[in-house]
């Protein structure tokens, strides 16, 4: 009897421990998407954390016009290097209009993302290199405020091999082209006057003014002169008398 009884007591019980097994089988079945990890985000080629990536963070620089800090106004002569004290004294006039304290290492203040040395440790070449990795800012450099496709053209034409560096030297010999294309020859040699040259240099350099006290270029991309007529007329006056 005892054993009919034992028989029939695991015949129901057998069910039951299926149910049992089937429910914690459910249960980790439902706990699993909680214990399932993201995979990492990562970011999209291109969006690294260096400063001059190929492909920068859409809208992290507002399109800008480049600022138009070196116009050619007339085509020039091929390069050949100026002297005398009066190139000297219009160079610094230039830095003054354009570069500030910081000289031949001036970066435009509106670059935001800026080079990463000072413009004179670093090589023609890489300056093209941090141009092309930036872009969507304004990138006029050095003492004369080179924009980039000024820059570019000066120094082909002076020779200039890009593995050069950008030193005080370099930066001369590439705005004494720019003088060149200006008139400067033409100025010594009285074939233009004064006020004539002056209003040149104005095309060129965005920080000179004209007659009425504004830039040439007054306005556009923010540019405004950076001295008064009085100023750029004075010092002209005393560097090319008569």
């Amino acid at each position: 009897m005892r054993f009919f009884i034992l028989l029939a007591a695991l015949v129901l019980a057998g069910p039951l421990w299926a149910q049992s097994a089937s429910l914690f089988a459910a249960e980790g079945a439902a706990r699993a998407p909680l214990i399932a990890m993201r995979p990492a985000a990562h970011p999209a080629p291109g969006h690294a954390a260096s400063l001059f990536s190929t492909a920068p963070r859409a809208g992290l620089f507002a399109p800008l016009p480049e600022e138009p800090r070196s116009r050619d106004p007339d085509r020039a002569p091929a390069y050949r290097a100026l002297s005398g004290s009066a190139v000297e004294q219009l160079r610094a006039l230039i830095a003054e209009a354009e570069a500030g304290p910081a000289d031949y290492d001036a970066v435009i203040h509106g670059a935001r993302v800026k080079t990463p040395k000072l413009p004179t440790e670093m090589t023609v070449q890489e300056i093209y290199d941090w141009i092309d990795a930036t872009p969507g800012q304004p990138h006029a450099i050095g003492r004369y405020q080179f924009i980039p496709d000024t820059l570019r053209r000066v120094v082909k034409e002076t020779g200039i091999s890009p593995r050069a560096r950008f030193t005080p030297d370099v930066q001369d010999r590439l705005a004494d082209q720019l003088l060149a294309e200006a008139g400067i020859n033409a100025l010594e040699n009285g074939e233009i006057t004064r006020r004539s040259f002056m209003y040149r240099l104005a095309k060129i350099w965005a920080g000179f003014p004209l007659p009425s006290g504004e830039s040439y270029y007054q306005g556009y991309a923010g540019n405004k002169a950076t001295m008064t007529w009085a100023r750029f007329d004075g010092a002209m006056a005393r560097i090319f008398p008569g």
